[in-house]
């Protein structure tokens, strides 16, 4: 699992099946201090994120194809979780 900040979204005409109903979102991966890590990358939304959220990113193939129900799914990364808060020890 990954902190990421959501950044906006894709809108797409024509994509697989699999594809159909999911929300696409562009996030950016973040450091311990919530400071831009990484490069961005595509992400399917399974909890209602928006532009401006911090969120859970899983990126184990795996897990994204289990969310999805399809073990072929060409998913690599899922959204899981909106982060209220972030708090670190020490």
């Amino acid at each position: 699992m990954k902190l990421c900040k959501v950044i906006g979204n894709v809108t797409t005409t024509l994509s697989e099946d699999i594809y159909n109903g999911a929300k696409i979102m562009i996030v950016q991966p973040l450091d311990a201090n919530l400071k831009p890590e990484g490069e961005t990358h595509l992400s399917c939304d399974f909890v209602q994120s928006g532009s401006g959220d911090i969120v859970l990113v899983a990126t184990e193939g795996n897990a994204a194809r289990q969310l999805f129900g399809d073990e072929n799914a060409p998913v690599h990364s899922v959204i899981t979780g909106i982060v209220d808060e972030v708090a670190k020890n020490g």
